[in-house]
């Protein structure tokens, strides 16, 4: 089977591409989590943020599953998903510069950006800025109890206030005065295991830089401090506007990788993000 290794501003991944079926290609979709650790390891693996199945859909052109470095299911990865439609463009599976594809059940769509026959990037419908699950201190018998809460709504974890918002997946947005102070070592992790979250959830510090812009850095549960993060700059994008800091519109976030640019209207409309999609290698001869 095919894999290969591409970035979206930083955001590494190995891709497997298990469309044609086969033997392995069957073996890895069956069991991705071990394979994902041992694969990602930046010293005895390949070394990546995490790994990617390209699978066979009814509902799109393919499906996207996305495990991050300690091997749990992701659900969604906003430059991966970039990166996937460059590896189908660019491979043959689709002769068109439009491309659908689901991850975590929900089908993304793709307006791909091509120069000479070669894919270099894509805008995605990332969907709407969504409602959170987060578990609350306890119901009336004192239990803990989970509860979908509105996107936007605040949650104090060791002494930050955090915004969050789903994106398909879990986010966590803390705003602050300087980015590159923040102790994300300790920081990230603190509120990623935070018990308010039912699975873990990525973690945005964003610094507002100017009209409509934000830095960010962003720790990704499973994986820890990437270089950038697609859901994490729509997540900060849309909570920098929920809470006043941003204009409705198109705000750009630059991450450690490079810069994505981010549209919200800032009511029901979908959030839109555009970024560039690069390959690094094949990977041959790696033994699963």
């Amino acid at each position: 089977m095919k894999l290969v290794k591409m970035h979206g501003i930083g955001n590494d991944y190995i891709f497997a591409d298990c469309l044609g079926g086969g033997e392995n290609a069957k073996k890895l979709a069956a069991d991705p989590h071990e394979f994902a650790v041992k694969i990602s390891d930046r010293h005895t693996g390949v070394g990546s943020d995490g790994l990617i199945l390209i699978c066979p859909s009814d509902n799109a052109d393919c499906e996207m599953r996305v495990y991050n470095a300690d091997g749990s299911y992701a659900y969604m990865c906003g430059n991966g998903v970039r990166c996937v439609g460059k590896y189908l463009y660019d491979n043959g599976y689709i002769n068109k510069d439009t491309a659908d594809i689901e991850s975590g059940g929900k089908v993304r769509h793709l307006k791909l950006i091509t120069e000479n026959g070669v894919c270099t990037g894509a805008r995605v419908n990332m969907g709407k800025p969504s409602e959170m699950d987060v578990i609350l201190p306890s119901d009336e018998g004192g239990k803990a109890c989970a509860q979908k809460k509105e996107a936007g709504y605040t949650a104090e974890i060791k002494g930050r206030e955090y915004t969050l918002v789903s994106m398909g997946n879990p986010h966590a947005v803390t705003f602050t005065d300087s980015a590159d102070a923040v102790e994300i070592e300790k920081a990230g992790p603190e509120a990623e295991h935070d018990a308010i979250f039912p699975d873990r959830a990525n973690i945005e510090f964003a610094e507002v830089t100017g009209p409509n812009a934000l830095k960010m850095r962003v720790w990704e549960r499973g994986s820890g401090e990437t270089m950038a993060c697609g859901t994490g700059a729509c997540a900060a994008a849309a909570a920098s506007i929920i809470k006043g800091r941003c204009r409705p519109g198109k705000v750009t976030v630059e991450l450690k990788g490079g810069t994505l640019v981010t549209e919200w209207d800032g009511k029901d409309g979908d959030v839109y993000m555009t970024g560039p999609a690069e390959y690094i290698c094949e990977i041959n001869n790696f033994k699963i």
